[in-house]
């Protein structure tokens, strides 16, 4: 089970977690989780520069070990990287010092850019309080980052129109989590190019995290 729209009830729960970034310009923040993929990642990369929209990729530390000259894309095309882990451990069945142990080798797979190794999403969303400050004793800067929206895409349950229908209640502020690995494929294909449009036509822009 997940929420397509985050209730406020849980975003009280983690007062520490981002999970929006409200305002008026009609700013949303598109994010991809899981990558790098070395096809769907380059796909991505081109459907975002078609209609000039940036993203924010969180990159698993295993798979940028293997396809490091697809992070020098994403930033050499002017988006932004996170860091997802190395494993993508849930956070609430890992113990503490496993799970600072891996975020910290994913942020050692990530150093040929430490400016962009600020931003830190846990797996599936996942992260129990006793860990935000373990992750923040290292880097001290750290934001962890959440969603407000979660579409479905890896959801092979339901059809490429209900997650398109699901991105259509976009809002201003929205931080929107997409995934750029095999499960989600198939409705990615159909929905990204879909949802870019729409935003074009909403007049929202699309951006990577600024924080």
């Amino acid at each position: 089970m997940y929420f397509v729209r985050i209730p406020n009830i849980i975003k009280k729960l983690f007062p520490r977690l981002i999970w929006d970034l409200p305002n008026e310009e009609l700013k949303v923040y598109l994010t991809f989780d899981d990558g790098p993929h070395p096809e769907i990642t380059p796909w991505i990369l081109k459907q975002l520069k078609k209609t000039d929209a940036k993203a924010t990729f969180f990159c698993l530390g295993e798979h940028v070990e293997k396809y490091p000259e697809i992070v020098r894309q994403i930033l050499s095309e002017g988006h932004r990287i996170g860091n997802h882990g190395y494993k993508h451990l849930n956070g609430w069945k890992t113990n503490d010092d496993d799970y600072l142990q891996d975020y910290l080798k994913g942020q050692e797979m990530l150093r040929f850019s430490q400016n962009d190794t600020l931003l830190f999403r846990p797996a599936y969303g996942k992260i129990k309080k006793s860990q935000i400050p373990n992750l923040k004793s290292q880097i001290p800067n750290a934001q962890i980052i959440n969603w407000s929206l979660m579409p479905g895409d890896f959801d092979a349950m339901i059809s490429s129109e209900k997650v398109y229908s699901n991105l259509q209640r976009v809002q201003a502020g929205d931080i929107v989590v997409l995934h750029d690995n095999e499960k989600a494929w198939k409705h990615l294909q159909y929905c990204l190019p879909k949802f870019l449009e729409f935003c074009k036509e909403k007049n929202f822009s699309l951006n990577k995290l600024n924080l």
